[in-house]
């Protein structure tokens, strides 16, 4: 019998390739669309996924593929796992990563539950990263292509889930998908990629929290000796390495550094204040086998970031990770993921900035 996928398809060029190679090599294959109530906005040339034209979009790319597709009103779900999180983390001061929530509650928590229910094999997505074997051992591992790589984003992964994940794009870069996405005329080929966080539909973050009724208080603005150097609208407005928007003068450029929650200050400094040498994490995933980490590893502090030689220290239910060197803007409620080589050992929430100064 053939093995059962169902492919999360957003719309997008991506996920209708992975759906293209799985039926291409035999899967039986059903694409399924996770509706998250999410308005288009004003922005008609924005391309955002799971909207009202996304899930057109995906069942075009069905009705070219000759397979059947089903959506799923997942509203409720965003709200309650990621929105609701999303603004609660601003209100403690931290920037939250809503993708990373994203991906741990709905695609590769309830969807694969769906699909696990629904007698199919796998959960198959268009994402670029790859799940490698080692006899009865997988792991999660970074794809052919580096640029695209999204493993960051993927290591809430429960590593007993991975047999059941297929991420199909692994072996090809971009350009190659793309390229397969026109020979094979699917509707979405030249469609551009979706840059923004999906449910922000605003000109900002900002003005979406506000909307949910995060109102930022009012407080001081400080440089590294506590000196005032004006007044901030709220701490929810300004996150780590921020240089605009400040209102304040200075003969040289100033970013913010930290956020005081319990004072309300934000404390602004030269650049090289924004360097520190290490985090402690929290909320981790481990995804080795037998939950250790090896001492030296790699770690990524955000998504567009180079991976930095560090040393790990595994204190009970925290991470603590020193680099080998300074790195730049660490922020709380981002992610950290950490690598041995292609392999991804471990993620957590940053929860605390190790400075030395």
């Amino acid at each position: 019998m053939k093995k059962k996928a169902l492919v999360a398809m957003s719309g997008g060029v991506d996920s209708s390739v992975a759906a293209l190679l799985l039926k291409q090599n035999g899967y039986d294959v059903v694409g399924i669309t996770m509706c998250l109530g999410v308005a288009e906005g004003s922005d008609s040339e924005a391309a955002r996924c799971c909207g009202a034209s996304a899930i057109e979009d995906a069942r075009r790319v069905c009705g070219r593929l000759g397979i059947s597709h089903y959506v799923l009103d997942y509203s409720a779900h965003l709200d309650e796992k990621v929105i609701r999180k999303f603004v609660a983390e601003y209100r403690r001061g931290r920037t939250p990563n809503p993708c990373i929530d994203c991906n741990r509650y709905l695609k590769f928590g309830n969807l694969l539950a769906v699909a696990h229910s629904t007698g199919f094999d796998f959960l198959a997505t268009g994402h670029y990263a790859e799940i490698g074997r080692e006899g009865e051992e997988y792991f999660l591992k970074r794809p052919r292509d580096r640029v695209k790589d999204q493993t960051y984003f993927l290591y809430p992964i429960v590593r007993e889930d991975l047999p059941s994940i297929l991420f199909p794009l692994a072996p090809f870069t971009k350009e190659e998908v793309r390229s397969m996405a026109q020979t094979a005329g699917l509707p979405v080929a030249e469609k551009a990629e979706s840059q923004d966080i999906c449910f922000v539909t605003q000109k900002s973050y900002r003005n979406f929290v506000q909307e949910k009724g995060l109102e930022g208080k009012p407080g001081l603005i400080v440089d590294m000796e506590g000196k005032r150097l004006g007044e901030h609208k709220g701490l929810p407005f300004y996150t780590i390495g921020q240089r605009s928007g400040l209102g304040i003068s200075s003969p040289f450029p100033l970013y913010v550094v930290s956020l005081d929650v319990s004072t309300n200050i934000v404390v602004v400094g030269e650049k090289k204040n924004l360097y520190a040498k290490g985090l402690v994490a929290g909320d981790l995933n481990i995804l080795t086998r037998d939950g250790r980490l090896p001492p030296v590893a790699e770690a990524k502090i955000r998504y567009g970031k180079k991976a930095a030689c560090c040393t790990l220290f595994l204190l009970e239910d925290k991470l603590r990770v020193i680099f080998d060197e300074a790195q730049e803007a660490i922020t709380p409620g981002q992610a950290v993921v950490c690598y041995k080589e292609d392999r991804v050992l471990a993620g957590g929430v940053i929860e605390e900035v190790l400075t030395w100064r």
